[in-house]
């Protein structure tokens, strides 16, 4: 039994040695020309590691190595320990290879490390000099569009991200992104990027390090072909000289190159028709739809929030709630819209959260009064199914007021007189209220003509000319003010287009929603365009087309994105009053330049 337990114990440990210790093959590239050459390297974690044997390189010319490294270092008490093997090798023929495992001895067992596939594809032009700057940028530097679905639904939001990949051979010290796609065909909504972090990944099969400079969720709004434009980008590269410092570390070479994404195709699917229910206005997601009220017991008089709520993911933004019908003996007001929707900052998830739209209703009769139920219909891209939801009955039970009259209370009571016999009672004060005497008095009125009021009036028009003449005087002069008649006009329009933000300050998220409203409903009178279904980079663009200053454009974008930014952190009563402000100011300079 103790010999067992000995050998039992012999297995573990030794399985466990052999565990922490690996043997692993990269190569610097995973496809290349016949007439390149590719470095692989075989890497062990283990001191104590001796008699490597390297692969028999099938298909491939050794052309340099091997040449050996080792790597040890304390990182907070723990230790690391690398020791490598590099080899220069050049392909003999196209097609894929496979390098296969190199192996090495380690206390007695034979470590095998992982083979390694490469595809060799045709000759390529090599430069002249390898070590061009230029060269060397456009092999280590990538500017790449990634989207998330490339063959949507209409109306179904796809992510897409613009990300920078760059190898360990250079260095991205600053960029400046010099053009943005236009996303026309799709309403989108940009993902604010807080910070650049760089990240590892994988570039066509080899190492990279990227980050993200910009990401957005697209809704199409067309089905068919649309394009994604190129994103294009300035960026500052230091490249290797291919020479070395005293310490031999190497020198590097900032250079300045404009990089642009590939033109993106994304083919947007037209609804199917089969199986479309007659309510269906556009909805394209996954949803919840519920009508709820406030009270369902009350008093004439009274009011209850009648309030329908349509959650989910998908387009939220993009289509119309169901109305409620209620009964006419109910007095409604026009319903307060309202919406609360968010981004996830990986932008995978797309526009969730809720829209609704919320109903007073103020009883006058007593009685017990039914909310008809109501129907919203949807389309699922994951089941590529229409969906139906019908809510449940809703019941506003007033028990105090004045009884409702129906028009079968009054037949019955109509009923119950005709075929009566009345009997009139007659009195001799029946007719007091005729008057049966007069008394009449003289009436002496002095004679209009030639008295103080005739002559007043006879000389008033006389006296009005000069004051006519002084009026048309100061309103020459102000209609030739033309730079006080803008700015006058200009003001007057922005409180009106703002007026109703004003009402909601203090209410932070109806505020900046009306906030938001009334800059787009501007834009729309003044451009005749539904510039909420745009980029903010394509208002710039109009606003500059018609003579508007980029700084006015700036600031009125910057009021955009304040209203995005504001739903979600804190804001103070002062702050949005300094907003609105700001927008009153926005729309009377861009009005004056219009």
């Amino acid at each position: 039994m103790k010999l067992k337990l000995t050998y039992i114990f012999i297995f573990i440990l030794t399985n466990s040695l052999l565990a922490q210790i690996e043997l692993t093959t990269k190569v610097s590239k995973n496809k290349l020309g016949v007439n390149q050459r590719l470095r692989v390297e075989f890497t062990v974690n283990k001191q104590g590691a001796d008699h490597f044997s390297p692969p028999s390189f099938n298909g491939f010319e050794v052309v340099g190595g091997p040449s050996q490294s080792v790597n040890q270092s304390w990182i907070n008490g723990k230790v690391t320990y690398s020791q490598s093997y590099s080899y220069i090798i050049a392909p003999k023929r196209k097609g894929s290879l496979t390098i296969s495992g190199a192996t090495i001895e380690y206390r007695g067992q034979i470590i095998k490390s992982n083979p390694v596939t490469v595809a060799v594809v045709d000759a390529i032009e090599l430069p002249k000099d390898p070590n061009d700057p230029d060269y060397i940028a456009n092999q280590n530097v990538h500017l790449e569009v990634m989207v998330s679905n490339t063959n949507p639904y209409l109306g179904e939001g796809i992510y897409v991200e613009y990300r920078l990949y760059f190898s360990n051979n250079v260095a991205i010290s600053d960029f400046d992104i010099k053009e943005l796609p236009k996303f026309e065909g799709f309403w989108n909504q940009d993902i604010k990027i807080e910070e650049i972090v760089v990240k590892n990944g994988k570039f066509q099969g080899e190492d990279y390090r990227y980050f993200t400079i910009r990401k957005a969720v697209l809704i199409p709004q067309k089905s068919g072909k649309l394009a994604l434009e190129p994103l294009s980008s300035d960026l500052i590269i230091g490249v290797p000289t291919g020479r070395g410092d005293f310490f031999g570390n190497p020198i590097t070479r900032n250079i300045r190159k404009n990089f642009k994404t590939f033109k993106k195709t994304i083919r947007v699917k037209p609804l199917p028709l089969e199986g479309k229910p007659a309510d269906f206005n556009g909805a394209v997601g996954d949803f919840d739809m519920k009508l709820t009220t406030s009270k369902e017991q009350l008093k004439a008089n009274e009011s209850t929030q009648l309030k329908i709520v349509v959650s989910g993911k998908g387009n939220l933004k993009l289509f119309e709630i169901p109305k409620v019908v209620t009964p006419q003996e109910l007095e409604v007001y026009t319903p307060e819209h309202k919406e609360n929707l968010k981004i996830s900052l990986s932008g995978t998830k797309g526009l969730r959260g809720e829209v609704f739209d919320s109903y007073t209703v103020v009883p006058q009769f007593k009685g017990k009064y039914k909310i008809p139920p109501v129907s919203f219909s949807y389309f699922n891209p994951k089941d590529k199914k229409y969906h139906s939801i019908v809510s449940d009955n809703v019941f506003v039970n007033v028990t105090e007021g004045k009884e409702l009259v129906t028009n079968s209370d009054a037949d019955q009571y109509q009923q119950a007189t005709d075929g009566v016999n009345k009997k009139v009672v007659t009195s001799n004060k029946s007719f007091r209220y005729i008057q049966s005497t007069t008394q009449l008095n003289s009436l002496d009125v002095e004679d209009f003509y030639k008295s103080n009021l005739f002559y007043v009036l006879l000389f008033l028009p006389f006296l009005a000319i000069p004051v006519a003449i002084v009026i048309g005087k100061k309103q020459k002069e102000r209609a030739n003010d033309l730079i006080g008649n803008r700015t006058r006009k200009a003001d007057k329009l922005a409180r009106k287009y703002l007026s109703q933000a004003k009402k909601l300050l203090g209410n932070k998220e109806a505020f900046y929603i009306a906030l938001e409203k009334a800059l787009h409903n501007y834009l729309k009178a003044k451009l005749q365009i539904e510039t909420s279904e745009i980029s903010k980079e394509r208002i710039t663009e109009l606003l500059s087309s018609k003579g508007v200053d980029k700084e006015v454009s700036n600031k009125f974008i910057a009021v955009l994105d304040d209203c995005d930014f504001a739903r979600y952190a804190p804001v103070t009563d002062v702050m949005m009053e300094e907003e609105y402000h700001k927008a009153k100011e926005v729309i009377t300079k861009i009005d004056k330049q219009l």
